[in-house]
């Protein structure tokens, strides 16, 4: 079993494969705090307004989505309108 840290999650780079399209870099993780586990992974999502407004919405991509996880990015395989949700 390999080891991963959150830090080293944060400096990838996260694409999906059904489009080869760059989603972003890991901004944050949710776990679940029963069993310790990763539920998902959240990318900011596309900025408003040239990026000076920030972002209004982020991926929220499955543990189960994930491809796999390379030195430096991680493959997700996902349908983005779904994994894109309002920012609370």
């Amino acid at each position: 079993m390999c080891a991963v840290r959150i830090y080293d999650l944060r400096q990838k780079e996260v694409i999906n494969s059904c489009n080869c399209k760059r989603l972003g870099f890991v901004g944050d993780v949710e776990f679940n705090i029963h069993d310790g586990c990763i539920k998902a992974i959240i990318v900011p999502g596309p900025a408003q307004c040239c990026g000076l407004f920030g972002h209004s919405s982020e991926y929220v991509i499955p543990f189960d989505c994930i491809c796999r996880i390379g030195p430096d990015i991680i493959l997700v395989d996902i349908n983005e309108q779904r994994a894109l949700v309002k920012c609370t």
